[in-house]
């Protein structure tokens, strides 16, 4: 079953549309790569798709064991390289400030960053600094 559909709109801009949804993302090349970067370019959403995965699967992990990650964000920063262009390094940095897990809890909540497969899916040439923040 097809996942997505993607339709070049020209100027460097395409539209993807998830087709058991019909949620539209557009996407634009970054201004460093001559686009407009008026919407996410596609390696950003690489790497926001890696601090989603992450989560998603934090959140799956947290239902189980019977606590919560609801309110918690997480800040991304991706790093390109140029010869080639490409993303070398993506860092996360998650934000729990404010709960009081146990040590049980954050050794799940760091288990899941290594088995979210979008982290599993990435070439071992993209740097993934995942850190998460407690206090």
């Amino acid at each position: 079953m097809e996942t997505a559909k993607t339709k070049y709109l020209g100027d460097l801009r395409t539209e993807i549309t998830h087709l058991r949804s019909g949620s539209i993302i557009t996407t634009d090349a970054p201004v460093d790569n001559k686009g407009k970067g008026e919407n996410f370019s596609p390696t950003d959403m690489v790497a926001s798709a890696l601090g989603s995965c992450i989560f998603t699967i934090m959140g799956i992990a947290a239902r189980e064991h019977g606590f919560s990650i609801d309110g918690s964000k997480c800040s991304i920063t991706k790093i390109m390289t140029e010869a080639p262009r490409k993303i070398g390094e993506i860092k996360i940095e998650f934000d729990f400030t404010g709960n009081n897990y146990t040590d049980k809890q954050k050794k799940i909540l760091d288990y899941c960053v290594r088995t979210c497969p979008v982290s599993l899916s990435l070439k071992e040439s993209v740097f993934q600094n995942v850190t998460l923040k407690f206090k």
